[in-house]
């Protein structure tokens, strides 16, 4: 295929908390960019991952899950989402095949809206008798001459089948970013991020909900990453827990964040952590704007 016949365009991945959507992304790009962990929530930002072959460049958005706002962050983050729907030339909607969707609101914006909509039923994996049938003829009452498709993203069921179907929805269009492109994110966003999935792996109940990661210095040698991290927290009770009676808990989270950014940045990583304490930092403007939250 000549250049002239190149295709290019955003597909938008959005969905309500926890259906899937970073894992989809992940095994659509072929990359680990979003991180996952089994709470809701993980994903705060929109994170645009970047397939790129000689025929076409395929722009996905991984986004927030589709909440109520109960912080000035929830709201940030649904400014990510609706961002995400104004250029996608494909919304991918994805749901869960064990859960009901109650958000009609979202529902009734897809169903007028003229990008084209596919509905991504994810975690087919634990399909069950006539589960999967009933969830598509359920979904397909909801949301009538919508494309369906059931995948599992985390066993890269039936993605080869979806990207075939996205294709179809890709405008010739020549790339919008270089060839060589995984991510519009820098390496010190993804540093950050790989320290928020540890902290959401390791630490119960509030604890990841309130803290925030800034990669306060990321200085790159040959054989070796040096980066300085702060994690903020919203109460010094949240710093005890952070921290661990002797430093055991943080020590731990550190030693799994370094070893993840090594296989992620395939070189040695020397990472110091620091906490400190920001009160009410999801509801100040100054905060989220300093964090990327907002402009």
């Amino acid at each position: 295929m000549g250049k002239e016949n190149f295709r290019s365009g955003f597909v938008s991945i959005i969905g309500k908390p926890n259906v899937g959507k970073s894992t989809l992304m992940n095994a659509m790009v072929g990359e680990k960019l979003s991180i996952i962990t089994s709470k809701a929530q993980t994903t705060r930002h929109r994170i645009m991952g970047m397939l790129t072959s000689d025929d076409f460049q395929i722009i996905y958005s991984d986004t927030p899950g589709i909440l109520e706002p109960e912080y000035e962050l929830h709201k940030s983050m649904m400014k990510f989402v609706n961002e995400s729907l104004e250029d996608a030339d494909l919304i991918l909607f994805v749901v869960d095949l064990m859960d009901k969707y109650e958000n009609e609101q979202i529902i009734d914006v897809l169903n007028e809206i003229d990008t084209p909509v596919m509905l991504v039923i994810n975690k087919s994996d634990l399909n069950e008798g006539s589960r999967l049938k009933d969830k598509t003829d359920y979904w397909e009452l909801i949301m009538p001459d919508k494309e369906i498709i059931a995948v599992s993203a985390l066993n890269n069921d039936n993605i080869d089948v979806l990207l075939k179907q996205v294709m179809n929805h890709i405008p010739v269009h020549p790339a919008y970013f270089p060839e060589d492109t995984l991510t519009d994110k820098p390496e010190k966003f993804f540093a950050a991020e790989i320290i928020r999935e540890k902290i959401f792996e390791n630490y119960k109940q509030e604890v990841p909900y309130s803290t925030e990661v800034e990669i306060e210095s990321f200085k790159e040698e040959e054989h070796i990453i040096r980066m300085r991290a702060e994690i903020f927290v919203e109460r010094k009770t949240q710093k005890g827990i952070l921290i661990g009676k002797g430093g055991e808990s943080i020590k731990k989270m550190g030693t799994e964040a370094r070893i993840a950014m090594e296989a992620f940045f395939g070189k040695k990583v020397f990472l110091e952590t620091f906490v400190k304490v920001e009160e009410n930092w999801r509801k100040s403007e100054r905060h989220l704007r300093r964090f990327g939250y907002k402009q």
